[in-house]
């Protein structure tokens, strides 16, 4: 009967010890994400470059750099000096626009995607287009160089856009009406 009391009091300490935590066998240290930030590194690079010899090459437009990191030139800016008005925050703007790659090759062609009406900063939009309506007047149309991260990026659009593809955007921007004129 000792016995039995010993090896069960033996057995009741030996189960009072807290558990220890397992670590695992290897442990990685970060490397996958440093070398995708590579990539991410390396591909922005070349798709500047790439953006830049179109730039140097095309001697007939003035490309202007925008804050957001893509070009963009003026196929027809508005000349109205009473319109001045860029849209903001809310804002409805109504505009077309074509896709093509850098080298020109359409992806949707003029008028294959309809006319849009768009909330500035309310609704989905790739980043680079977001911006660039922001930059434009009524009347104007605008062509965008755009590197991938600001286009579709590696998810592309589930369509004819692939991963990481820098797009050439020409947007013509019809209508501007302000949040006041809207909540009228």
């Amino acid at each position: 009967m000792k016995l039995k009391l010993l090896i069960l009091l033996a057995l009741a300490v030996a189960s009072c010890k807290s558990p220890e935590a397992r670590y695992p066998v290897t442990q990685k240290s970060g490397s996958y994400i440093d070398e995708s930030a590579q990539r991410n590194r390396d591909l922005l690079t070349q798709e500047e470059e790439k953006i830049q010899r179109i730039i140097e090459q095309d001697s007939t437009q003035n490309y202007i750099a925008s804050r957001g990191n893509f070009w963009y030139y003026y196929n027809q800016k508005s000349t109205d000096s009473v319109n001045t008005t860029t849209p903001d925050f809310g804002d409805i703007v109504v505009f077309d626009y074509s896709i093509s790659t850098l080298d020109g090759e359409p992806i949707y062609a003029e008028g294959e995607k309809p006319t849009r009406e768009y909330a500035i900063d309310q609704e989905k939009l790739f980043t680079g287009l977001r911006e660039g309506l922001k930059l434009m007047k009524e009347g104007e149309t605008v062509t965008f160089l755009f590197p991938s991260y600001q286009a579709f990026g590696y998810y592309g659009d589930k369509g004819k856009i692939g991963t990481n593809v820098p797009l050439k955007t020409k947007v013509t921007l019809h209508s501007i009406k302000t949040e006041n004129e809207t909540n009228n």
